[in-house]
């Protein structure tokens, strides 16, 4: 499998991860591929500073040596990375804007989903805004404020709205596209060696525009451009 790569110098390597791939090896099935296995034959020890899940597509991150492992998670730690996801929700709510805050504890049950839990949960915030409405969809930008496992198709989910396709979270079967909508868009941080301030973005995979397209939220890829 070839990995796009949209960024690499000696501190960091900046890639699109395909939806369907793991970060790492899978407890289940050892042999089975995964992202840091593909990747260091060719650029050597590779650190992992933040998580995509496996039926996640988008922009992701990795560091090339300690050092630069340690910044990059200082600044996750103070909320300095700022991620901007892109998904289709189901249904159409009447909120342009909506802040979800609710506390959130992942593992829970047999299925390991993400659950809302305002006693064991930990705290967890994330700001979704609605991009385009259309045939019982939304397409919105989810700003994670923290990192928790699933927190925005958890908080998705809570919201009555969840991400097409995610069944896990309670979204009913569909034929539109044959994993969860979701997107990681962009990802903002400082390099770690000259402070640099970075942004990345990955283009749409070309799943989630041929969805897009068939609940008109898009009608052509200048309007997910722009």
């Amino acid at each position: 499998m070839e990995i796009e790569i949209l960024f690499q110098d000696s501190d960091l390597l900046v890639i699109f991860k395909p939806s369907g791939l793991s970060v790492l090896p899978e407890g289940w099935d050892k042999d089975a591929p995964y992202l840091i296995k593909l990747l260091e034959p060719k650029f050597g020890r590779l650190w992992v500073v933040h998580r995509l899940d496996k039926i996640t597509s988008g922009v992701f991150l990795l560091a090339r040596n300690p050092a630069s492992h340690r910044d990059i998670n200082i600044q996750f730690e103070h909320h300095k990375v700022t991620k901007k996801y892109h998904a289709i929700l189901v249904g159409e709510p009447d909120w342009k804007h909506y802040a979800a805050h609710q506390p959130l504890r992942s593992n829970s049950g047999h299925a390991h989903r993400t659950v809302v839990d305002s006693v064991k949960g930990k705290q967890a915030s994330t700001h979704f805004r609605v991009m385009a409405s259309s045939n019982g969809h939304i397409l919105v930008e989810a700003s994670p404020q923290t990192g928790r496992t699933h927190q925005i198709r958890a908080h998705a989910a809570a919201s009555g709205h969840p991400i097409l396709a995610d069944t896990l979270y309670g979204a009913p079967p569909t034929a539109i596209i044959s994993r969860p909508a979701l997107h990681a868009y962009t990802l903002e941080f400082a390099h770690p060696t000259n402070h640099e301030t970075l942004l990345f973005s990955a283009p749409y995979p070309a799943d989630l525009i041929e969805g897009l397209m068939r609940l008109e939220l898009v009608h052509n890829l200048n309007e997910i451009e722009s």
